[in-house]
């Protein structure tokens, strides 16, 4: 363990304050106590039941004397959180200035005027009983079919459920690949059921609301051979799909989730402020930009709701917070208990701890919207979506939503990936250098004197040129997976 006294004093030792109101002081690099790089050390001594202060923002109490230079974690502070609370709004806020912009990125135009950045063929299984078959037919089409300049593959979305589910679960199934076979980056959608299941494929298509010659759809259980079938209809929609080509789009086109995971104590140092100034370039540029993760907003939520544009808007934020909050209640678990084992290595001690590093992500746009989980995106600007920490379920949702891409920040790294592109940015040149056919973008040369405005540009231009057809590493692995935002029974 860290030695508890005047670390301050260790030449050794180099640490960073993030606030001028802070009391604790990051560990930037350290040779002795390589393992404790990320961690927080105290500024000066802290009385027991003493507010400990990082990003300006308490982050929990000392639940003893902390002697200055001390090791603070999770021996020594508690969480301040507790059940739901009431909010006052009070609006704090700056908008942002607009800014013309000759950037441009490359994308299909669909029908309707959203703008896709893949040129893909989608098959969607209303039910997990056909998900294997769904699988034959993507390796039958792709021994004929080669990628090529306006063609980016063809993928299906495999899942365990569409049937054996009631209520909000149903429905939430249903709805979710529903707006996955709605994404402008699927120039095709095939739509395979099995018949008996609760996801009735007529249903499905008939409140659909995609353009029809991009849409073919069966049930399994219905034909004699459903690899022929499903082959004829895929054939269908690739040739259709060869007529489409990019053009030059303005940045106002993109809309960006902001997600992360696998948190360290440099994810609030230098990835998340990264992508919280590419939200604002977004936005100031006209685009729009997704905040979800709700439970890694306990703690930082003020900070988001004095930036709510309306008080519906802000009236909605509480709702969110204290609608997940219940969430947690109705099932017995504890409101607080989020950090996961990778996050406390790291240096992440408390879940405000976790949250003032997140919200980060978001920059300091406004907030112009509140989304449910199936709701997608109908005003620019910086938007909040209800949906959960999990990786997949929230990159899912953020594609759901109507999100082109995810940037995607991360301190321990993962390999996974959404059905849309998931640009991994990792908080040290460390994670970057390790696990390079995991992660797309370094931002830990922010701690290593590289200028926040060059790193800032440098990966605008490669979000843009993964806009316009650069594959991220998730893509290349081909690692692609969705997940559902289950609550009920499974009968």
């Amino acid at each position: 363990m860290i030695s508890k006294r005047l670390l301050f004093e260790d030449n050794k030792i180099i640490t960073t304050k993030l606030n001028e109101k802070d009391n604790v002081s990051v560990i930037i690099s350290s040779d002795k106590y390589k393992a404790y790089v990320g961690h927080k050390v105290a500024t000066s001594s802290i009385k027991e039941g003493e507010t400990i202060i990082k990003y300006g923002m308490p982050i929990g109490r000392a639940n003893r004397f902390i002697v200055k230079g001390e090791h603070i974690h999770t021996h020594n502070i508690k969480t301040n959180l507790s059940d739901t609370i009431d909010y006052e709004y009070k609006p704090s806020y700056e908008p942002l200035k607009m800014i013309d912009s000759d950037k441009t990125f490359m994308g299909y135009k669909r029908v309707g005027g959203n703008v896709g950045i893949r040129n893909e063929l989608w098959i969607i299984p209303t039910v997990g009983c056909v998900n294997g078959i769904t699988e034959q037919m993507v390796k039958l089409f792709n021994k004929k079919h080669d990628l090529s300049d306006n063609f980016d593959g063809v993928h299906t979305f495999t899942h365990a459920y569409g049937c054996s589910q009631m209520g909000k679960d149903h429905l939430s199934t249903k709805m979710t690949l529903q707006n996955i076979a709605r994404h402008p980056n699927a120039g095709g959608v095939l739509v395979v059921g099995l018949g008996c299941e609760n996801n009735q494929l007529d249903t499905f298509v008939n409140t659909l609301g995609i353009p029809k010659d991009r849409l073919r759809y069966f049930n399994t259980s219905e034909v004699e051979d459903e690899l022929e079938v499903g082959d004829k209809y895929l054939e269908d929609l690739y040739q259709l799909m060869q007529k489409d080509f990019r053009s030059p789009c303005p940045i106002s086109d993109l809309n960006i989730g902001l997600e992360c995971g696998g948190s360290d104590g440099f994810s609030g140092i230098t990835a998340n402020p990264l992508v919280g100034l590419v939200s604002d370039y977004i936005i100031s540029r006209g685009g729009s930009t997704v905040l979800t993760e709700v439970p890694e907003m306990f703690g930082a939520e003020t900070r988001l709701m004095e930036r709510c544009i309306s008080k519906d808007v802000f009236l909605k934020t509480v709702e969110m917070i204290n609608e997940f909050k219940n969430y947690y209640k109705s099932h017995g678990q504890v409101i607080y208990e989020n950090p996961s084992p990778g996050n406390k290595d790291g240096g992440i001690t408390t879940l405000e701890d976790k949250s003032l590093g997140c919200t980060e992500k978001s920059g300091r746009s406004p907030v112009v919207d509140v989304l449910k989980f199936h709701d997608r995106i109908s005003q620019k600007g910086l938007n909040l979506l209800n949906a959960p920490g999990n990786d997949i379920v929230a990159t899912t949702a953020l594609g759901t939503s109507g999100c082109q891409m995810v940037l995607f920040t991360t301190g321990r790294g993962t390999p996974f990936g959404g059905f849309i592109p998931t640009l991994k940015i990792s908080t040290t040149s460390a994670l970057y250098k390790r696990k390079k056919t995991w992660i797309d973008f370094n931002a830990g040369s922010l701690v290593e004197g590289v200028s926040s405005e060059e790193v800032l540009n440098d990966l605008i231009d490669y979000i843009l040129e993964v806009a316009s057809g650069k594959w991220v590493n998730n893509e290349k692995n081909d690692f692609r997976a969705i997940g559902m935002f289950k609550t009920g029974v499974i009968l």
